[in-house]
């Protein structure tokens, strides 16, 4: 099979296509012919070496997964050859996803939606099953509640602010002007210019000083400390971010609040709600480029400097069909 092969940390000249053997399935895996990956904010800090005490190079990285099923191990139920399936890999536990095929556990991968395409389905593991995680599994979101979106112009940003509405939540997001018009028709009742608006204030304001009920931070920086001055009476934070310095939390103290900090697990159970999801046109994939693997180095510089397209929103997919 041809893979993407990571041979040392740092840039993204480092990846080397090479030609491997076909991966074979053990006890309760399956074996899956992937036809498409996506690139994620974790590909660029694995391949930076962030993790280099996680991982043993050479490595396959990647972290999202679609295709068929072409070969089952000994005792798997729930599946049979030729299901088309989706799922993230575990991550830093064998191989990822930069390659023709993987071997998973039945137990963390779900029948891929049938209305959406395997680059777009590529798309949603790991970011969709972040956001369904933060909402679902850890802030326990219910109806009518408020949440505010750190970076909903995001890769998990975008699956949050469609999922935190499917629940019935109403929704505020930050994210730069150009994007607004977009996150609105995504279902957000309320986007913030960050760039121009100080979000604390405005919230103070939409929230007639009661604060948000929930608060996802995707992007780090101040925002834990931060937080504690616009959460409501037993508010919750929910993070995905690297705490990169001390963080006073005086203000989420008086609001009896609760922090959550989340890397994403993989479950079977999850990505069957995130496919309902998709089936019932309540989480769309949003693909805004794609390239084959042999560009892979090309696929992660776009990833690492989109930040500076002001423009740029949506996933990366690599075709690996």
């Amino acid at each position: 099979m041809k893979a993407a092969m990571l041979k040392q940390f740092g840039s993204v000249e480092n990846f080397e296509i090479v030609d491997l053997p076909t991966p074979k399935p053990g006890f309760k895996e399956v074996l899956v012919r992937l036809f498409a990956t996506s690139i994620n904010p974790l590909d660029i800090q694995v391949r930076r070496g962030d993790y280099k005490n996680e991982l043993e190079l050479p490595v396959i990285t990647g972290h999202d997964v679609s295709g068929e099923i072409v070969e089952l191990g000994e005792g798997v139920e729930n599946f049979k050859v030729g299901d088309e399936v989706y799922y993230s890999p575990e991550i830093f536990k064998g191989q990822g996803s930069y390659a023709q095929y993987h071997c998973a556990h039945e137990s963390i991968i779900g029948h891929k939606p049938k209305n959406i395409s395997h680059l777009e389905a590529a798309t949603l593991p790991l970011a969709a099953g972040t956001a369904w995680e933060m909402l679902v599994t850890r802030a326990q979101l219910k109806i009518n509640q408020t949440v505010l979106i750190h970076g909903g112009a995001g890769g998990v940003g975008i699956p949050t602010i469609q999922i935190a509405k499917a629940m019935g939540a109403v929704v505020y997001a930050t994210a730069r002007k150009v994007h607004h018009e977009f996150l609105l028709e995504l279902g957000a009742d309320y986007v913030i210019d960050y760039k121009t608006e100080n979000y604390l204030d405005v919230i103070q304001e939409l929230t007639a000083g009661k604060g948000v009920d929930v608060i996802i931070d995707t992007i780090g920086g101040d925002t834990l400390s931060d937080s504690g001055k616009i959460l409501s009476q037993l508010g919750q934070v929910v993070t995905i971010v690297d705490i990169e310095k001390p963080q006073n939390l005086i203000h989420a103290w008086g609001k009896n609040a609760t922090y959550h900090f989340v890397f994403t697990r993989q479950s079977r159970n999850k990505m069957d709600e995130l496919t309902q999801l998709v089936e019932n046109n309540k989480l769309k994939p949003i693909l805004n480029k794609v390239f084959p693997l042999s560009e892979i180095a090309e696929a992660h510089s776009l990833m690492e400097n989109k930040s500076g397209n002001g423009d740029f929103y949506g996933k990366i997919g690599i075709d690996l069909a």
